[in-house]
């Protein structure tokens, strides 16, 4: 008697864990994607002098093409579902499920392939130039990585040179139009003198000790849009949460520059470093804050750096918003 080799068990229920992967990951960007088209912040657990997922979400890299890169994770994981479960939707005799199987084996195989080049791409990002620390990119990471594993082992591949090759074409094709998508980015660290017509990227790497009584010295200069947004700001009684010795305080004084910090720090900021020129720690406990910059506009909470785009959409600012720099 010949028996029948029984069908491994992954084989049965990998469309089944990559739909619910897939699922998952399209969650976590579709509420990104919310929080960053309305202004809000992600809820995210803050540390005092770490950058953390709104850093992420308010930095160059977190929007493609003119929109939230986090809508672009929604599409994916989303078309990840449908390539999963697609094949369950017609009955195991109909002649075509066959084809169907394939073809979105197929296409499961590249999308995992893609979204698993573009997210180490973006981790590389994440630890060498925004230097934070997001559970939700790192989630998302992993998501991609764990739709590649099961797409691979999820069935018996009659042709493994074929993964390869896909591997090959996708890999480079997808590395290529990452490049070029960020292209614009620039990643040169500290500027201080803006191109005419185009805010600049602000970034800062402290070299020397903080003073207790005005940090590290701003070194930006204001325009006439930082100045009103700065005088909005103060008007309707926004607070803003920092210490004299965070640098990603520091670098919200250089969005804003010179002239316009000067109206924060006298209507706007509060110091809560206990040891920092007029200092009110006290306030800052009763504001339950986690970390620094923390903004509270309008009676919402927005954590870290925030650009001045931003700032603006949030407290409902209407004045010029030719900004000279961003973050």
């Amino acid at each position: 008697m010949i028996r029948r080799r029984s069908t491994p068990w992954i084989y049965k229920w990998s469309r089944p864990l990559i739909a619910a992967i897939a699922g998952l990951g399209a969650l976590i960007t579709g509420y990104l994607t919310i929080e960053k088209l309305t202004g809000g912040s992600a809820a995210c657990v803050a540390q005092a002098g770490v950058r953390g997922c709104n850093d992420v979400l308010s930095s160059p890299w977190a929007t493609v093409l003119g929109q939230p890169l986090a809508l672009f994770g929604f599409l994916a994981y989303t078309s990840m579902v449908i390539f999963a479960l697609a094949p369950f939707a017609l009955k195991p005799a109909n002649n075509s499920r066959k084809q169907i199987e394939n073809l979105t084996w197929l296409l499961l195989l590249v999308g995992a392939i893609a979204m698993t080049i573009f997210s180490s791409y973006l981790m590389y990002i994440l630890a060498s130039q925004i230097k934070a620390f997001c559970p939700y990119c790192i989630g998302s990471a992993l998501f991609s990585l764990s739709l590649l594993v099961l797409t691979v082992i999820g069935r018996d591949w009659e042709d493994i040179g074929q993964i390869f090759f896909t591997a090959i074409i996708v890999g480079m094709v997808t590395l290529v139009g990452t490049l070029w998508v960020y292209s614009g980015v620039n990643q040169s660290g500290v500027t201080t003198e803006s191109t005419p017509g185009k805010p600049v990227q602000i970034s800062f790497t402290p070299k020397v000790q903080p003073n207790p009584a005005f940090g590290w010295e701003t070194t930006t200069t204001s325009g006439e849009a930082e100045i009103a947004l700065a005088n909005h700001l103060a008007k309707i009684g926004a607070k803003e949460y920092s210490a004299y010795w965070c640098p990603h305080c520091h670098e919200q004084k250089l969005l804003f520059g010179k002239e316009a910090e000067q109206i924060i720090n006298d209507r706007v900021k509060v110091e809560c470093a206990p040891d920092g020129l007029k200092a009110q720690p006290e306030l800052c406990k009763a504001a339950k804050i986690e970390g620094f910059p923390t903004w509270i506009i309008n009676g919402k909470s927005y954590s870290g750096v925030q650009n001045l785009e931003e700032l603006a959409k949030v407290s409902n600012y209407t004045g010029p918003r030719n900004f000279k720099y961003f973050k």
